[in-house]
């Protein structure tokens, strides 16, 4: 094809497309809670289908019988993975809290900037004592 038949390619080659300039992204940007809360939730999401996977292992184990449920059970409860737990509990505590904020601007609520930044801040603090909460109960039981 040659340049003159596409219209996104100048004259000069296409060198001259690498010149244009870039649309603002994170180097343009303040840091702001509300910025981190949306990336928070996508990582949370991601986060979950690793427990997904937990999650479904954990079955096929508890069917696999007692033997094949004790040894799971037993790599489940070392260090590194009681930390990956850890993780996938406070993303999950993360996600409904800010699915629920988000319920909240769905109804048009909570868009004023300083509603914005203390929901988005109480999210965030939801997830982590969520996730110290539920820890301490399945542990203290």
């Amino acid at each position: 094809m040659s340049q003159a038949g596409n219209p996104g390619m100048s004259m000069a080659g296409p060198q001259a497309h690498d010149k244009r300039p870039l649309s603002p992204h994170l180097q343009v940007w303040r840091w702001h809670v509300t910025m981190a809360t949306s990336i928070f939730h996508r990582a949370s999401g991601v986060a979950l289908y690793l427990g997904a996977i937990v999650l479904t292992t954990w079955v096929m184990a508890l069917a696999s019988g007692p033997e094949a449920y004790g040894a799971y059970m037993a790599f489940l409860m070392s260090p590194l993975c009681l930390l990956v737990l850890f993780g996938i509990t406070a993303a999950a505590c993360y996600h409904l809290a800010n699915g629920i904020r988000h319920l909240a601007w769905d109804a048009g609520k909570g868009f004023d900037p300083k509603v914005s930044t203390a929901t988005g801040w109480a999210t965030i603090i939801a997830g982590a004592v969520g996730a110290v909460l539920v820890f301490a109960l399945a542990f203290l039981a």
